[in-house]
């Protein structure tokens, strides 16, 4: 156990190193190495809530020499924090940039409509531009990935309604450009303004039209659209204008001003295209073009791909920290009876039928999880609740650790115990005063780990991320949806004591905790799997939603994503802490709070 003990304190070394780094490299790409000032706002809104955001000043704008801005938001159920790339490379540029926490989400307030108050967003962040002495009004662009770019065309609608209009350019990113007016006529609602759309080739969720047969046509088929040629056309009916193609640049003289219609069309997905370098020297180059970029710098020249490696070594520490901490805590005399007198070994199995028990069981949890997904993500998210994503991953995690827990039983019942398995020296039996100093462990070790986000965050402006996993800071009124966490106890405990107490074994030799992770990981694996490759061979999807009433099937396997890489590190965790202290529990407790938290503070929160 000394052993265990001295690894623990070289791990905990490395994992707090490992967080450090994180926030000085990213607090320096951020900042540009100390040229771009970084500060987090509470915006009033002129709509009377209070709007979070982070405002990106290069020290070239000042209020003698004031720069171009730009408004850049994330969209539904993310952050400012995912619009990184944007904040990253145009503040590089010379830009003056705003990332906005949208009403409902991030740090912002939740408001009593989201439907009324969500497009909103935007254009307050364009009021607030406007009102900035180093920003030059005439100058300012916006632009917004998926909901985001909704609420950048509803700015642009406000923004028709001033005698002087303040935005000049515009990027719809993952979303429809606007070519009607109010009756449904074919318009140019953009005006004289420049304006780009990114329509990534495999968007699950727009570019979509109508065949001849009635049928839908997903993004694949999005240049033949009215959408597309209207748009490009300046608002001009399709049918009576030119066939118009995708990267061309069209330049139309409107209103005495020559303007800028483009669409590009990277070939990927609608989450990828806001982690995606080809999409962001688009947003780049559009920006320098239509707005002067003070500092130019080539398109394809980006650093925010360090940020994201280094937001990501984060991770890596913040999961170290969790096990050697957690470790290092049974070594106190607080919780010495929760150590193990000797190291957790590995059951010996050498018979045929405990091996065909082991994967059957990992087989059955695997395909139990992917069949039941969809159907318990619609349900939940159909509830009426403030956090709907919250509710359908916590059903579905209840529902599979529920099914552990039978599998575990049936495993016991008709093998295990006529085998000789010890449930009390596998630790899955404790005593009530071992159960309590272990729920007290997990909850210090949780404490202090997200005391060490807060402190990221108070620093360097940092999180522990990659792509759409992130495990960031948060405002007090968060904690109020506590009780969804209650909802992911059940299969992050379960998984635990399965992982260890049952399939820790010499199947796999010292891979066995990998072949036990991916077998968690199985159904967030499984289903993108399957709506992926069907997309990208027959040019639709597995599961679509046909109307806007429908389930948002391809919504709800966006969302597996990150769960491959949650469910994955759990179970390694789990290992790693079962090892010096044969209690399932500990890990079990810390995985679950972890992951309700995650999932809690990266949604949208609706007024209830």
């Amino acid at each position: 156990m000394e052993k265990i003990k001295k690894t623990a304190k070289i791990v905990l070394c490395v994992s707090l190193v490992l967080m450090l780094l994180c926030g000085v490299v990213v607090s320096s790409v951020q900042t540009s190495g100390g040229e771009v000032v970084m500060k987090e706002l509470n915006i009033e809104t002129d709509s009377g809530y209070t709007m979070s955001a982070y405002l990106l000043i290069p020290k070239t704008a000042t209020p003698d020499n004031p720069a171009p801005a730009i408004v850049t938001s994330h969209g539904y159920l993310n952050n400012k924090e995912m619009a990184d790339a944007n904040y990253v490379e145009l503040a590089r540029r010379g830009f003056v940039v705003l990332s906005i926490d949208q009403p409902d989400h991030g740090d912002s307030e939740v408001t009593p409509d989201f439907f009324i108050l969500a497009p909103d967003g935007v254009y307050q962040g364009v009021l607030a531009l406007s009102r900035m002495p180093f920003v030059d009004s005439s100058r300012i662009g916006v632009t917004g990935h998926s909901m985001g770019s909704w609420s950048v065309n509803a700015a642009v609608q406000a923004d028709n309604l001033n005698e002087t209009p303040l935005i000049a350019s515009v990027l719809i990113h993952c979303n429809d450009p606007l070519y009607q007016d109010d009756y449904g006529g074919y318009a140019n609602p953009y005006g004289s303004r420049d304006v780009a759309v990114i329509s990534a080739v495999y968007d699950e969720f727009f570019g979509t039209s109508v065949g001849a047969d009635g049928q839908t046509l997903y993004s694949p088929y999005f240049m033949q659209t009215d959408t597309a040629q209207a748009f490009l056309n300046f608002g001009r009916d399709p049918v009576q204008s030119e066939l118009r193609r995708e990267f061309t640049e069209y330049r139309e003289d409107v209103d005495g001003k020559e303007t800028l219609r483009i669409i590009y069309r990277p070939p990927i997905t609608h989450p990828w295209s806001h982690f995606s370098a080809r999409s962001e020297s688009y947003i780049c180059d559009f920006f320098s073009k239509t707005l002067g970029a003070p500092n130019p710098i080539a398109p394809t020249d980006q650093v925010w791909q360090w940020k994201e490696a280094f937001n990501f070594v984060g991770v890596i520490g913040f999961a170290l920290f969790l096990c050697s901490f957690a470790t290092l805590l049974v070594f106190t005399p607080t919780f010495a009876p929760l150590r193990a007198e000797t190291p957790a070994e590995p059951a010996v199995l050498t018979d045929k039928k405990g091996k065909l028990w082991f994967w059957l069981s990992l087989v059955a949890g695997a395909a139990f999880g992917s069949l039941i997904y969809l159907t318990v993500l619609a349900w939940g998210f159909s509830m009426p609740v403030a956090q709907g994503e919250s509710m359908g991953l916590g059903l579905w995690s209840a529902c599979c650790g529920l099914f552990t827990i039978l599998s575990m039983f049936v495993f016991y019942r008709f093998y295990g115990k006529a085998n000789g398995v010890d449930l009390a020296a596998r630790g899955v039996k404790l005593s009530g005063k071992k159960l309590g100093l272990s729920a007290l462990l997990a909850l210090i070790v949780v404490t202090v780990a997200y005391g060490l986000v807060f402190v990221e965050d108070y620093f360097f402006f940092a999180d522990f991320r990659i792509w759409t996993l992130a495990i960031k800071a948060f405002e007090a009124p968060i904690l109020r949806y506590l009780p969804y966490v209650l909802l992911f106890f059940p299969y992050y405990i379960a998984s635990s004591v399965a992982a260890n107490c049952f399939n820790y074994n010499t199947v796999g030799g010292k891979g066995n905790g990998v072949i036990c992770a991916l077998f968690a990981a199985a159904p967030a694996i499984i289903v993108p799997c399957i709506q992926y490759v069907t997309y990208f061979n027959a040019k639709h999807m597995m599961w679509s939603q046909p109307t806007m009433a429908d389930p948002n099937y391809p919504m709800f396997v966006l969302w597996l994503f990150p769960v491959i890489l949650i469910l994955f590190g759990a179970t390694l965790i789990s290992r790693a802490v079962y090892k010096s202290t044969k209690n399932p529990y500990i890990a079990g407790i810390i995985n679950a709070v972890i992951v309700g938290l995650m999932t809690i503070t990266n949604t949208c929160t609706t007024f209830m």
